[in-house]
């Protein structure tokens, strides 16, 4: 009696709630036997616990992790509860991780980091992270080896989708012609202007290598940012969209994705000028690779080979009747 509680005591109510009856700092009175008692606990221990200099309390390492861990776009309690601390999205945008640096962290004994998927978007407000040291009290070598896997830089940040300026570009003889009717555009800008975005530009060119690099130059002129070409992509002799994109500039290709639908997938750039293109089974199914591939674009990041192979693991679509993505794991 008379002592203060060492740590948060959580109290659960099955079914109904589950929170930290006691905080940490809290003068513990006769009349908090009882409730202690009903709790199940018989034995506390209080702020009078000297663990020695080799040993760091559950609440100052959480706090040097999160200060460590938080990037642009994330905010967090500075005050832990029950231990640990929770990140939330500071901004609506992407939840980008660094999964080595999540990786190397939580292989560090007494310790560890859960968050959302990563290149998931979030929204402002919503929870996507947390942390804490796993015993009351974790060693300062511990401490130091898990620190050490956060420097150089943050473990996650929310980054911003900006208001690209995207040009779409659909290529095929037979739209050209009108001897079918063109669903690219209306797919494309429904999507594009769902995360924001705003269509500078749209055209519509025959399967002719000459014709959609002049295109596409045409749309940079216009002042686009982002230039989404649609079919052509496939092995098919008149798919020659992407020797077209070639012809107008296009670098740090990545042409093929380990993604179902969309393993045509297409990314790369026009010096500033951001392209991806979309293989024809977009036209048909409502989730592909475009969506994956989008906000990740609008969010500024370069997408490599390696980014790529790793949507191998959750990349196959199921294709359920209903479809509730980006609530599913396709993609992650």
């Amino acid at each position: 009696m008379g002592k203060a509680a060492l740590h948060d005591m959580t109290r659960i109510v099955p079914g109904e709630s589950k929170g930290p009856e006691f905080r940490a700092g809290h003068e513990l009175s006769v009349g908090d036997v009882c409730r202690l008692h009903q709790m199940g606990r018989s034995n506390v221990y209080t702020d009078d616990v000297d663990p020695g200099e080799d040993w760091l309390h559950e609440n100052k390492a959480v706090e040097g992790f999160a200060k460590r861990m938080a990037g642009d776009g994330i905010a967090f309690e500075e005050q832990p509860s029950e231990g640990k601390i929770d990140f939330t999205a500071d901004r609506d945008g992407l939840f980008v991780v660094d999964r080595e640096k999540l990786e190397a962290f939580n292989l560090v004994p007494d310790v560890m980091c859960a968050t959302r998927q990563g290149e998931s978007l979030v929204e402002a407000g919503k929870r996507i992270a947390g942390t804490r040291a796993i015993p009351l009290f974790i060693s300062r070598e511990n401490y130091s080896k898990a620190v050490t896997m956060l420097e150089g830089g943050p473990l996650f940040e929310v980054k911003p989708l900006r208001k690209a300026k995207t040009g779409v570009l659909v290529t095929g003889t037979e739209v050209f012609q009108g001897l079918i009717e063109d669903k690219f555009i209306p797919i494309i800008s429904g999507k594009v202007a769902g995360l924001g975005g705003e269509i500078t530009a749209t055209d519509i060119v025959p399967d002719d290598r000459e014709a959609i690099a002049g295109a596409v130059r045409r749309m940079i002129d216009a002042g686009c940012d982002l230039i989404v070409t649609t079919a052509g992509l496939s092995v098919d002799p008149d798919d020659v969209t992407r020797h077209a994109l070639n012809d107008a500039g296009l670098t740090d290709v990545v042409y093929g994705a380990p993604v179902l639908p969309g393993a045509m997938t297409l990314v790369g750039r026009i010096g500033g000028v951001q392209v991806l293109g979309v293989p024809a089974c977009a036209l048909f199914f409502k989730t592909t690779s475009l969506d994956l591939m989008l906000p990740r674009l609008m969010a500024g990041q370069t997408v490599t080979r390696r980014d790529m192979a790793r949507l191998a693991e959750g990349g196959y679509c199921l294709g359920c009747r209903t479809c509730t993505f980006p609530k599913c794991p396709f993609g992650k």
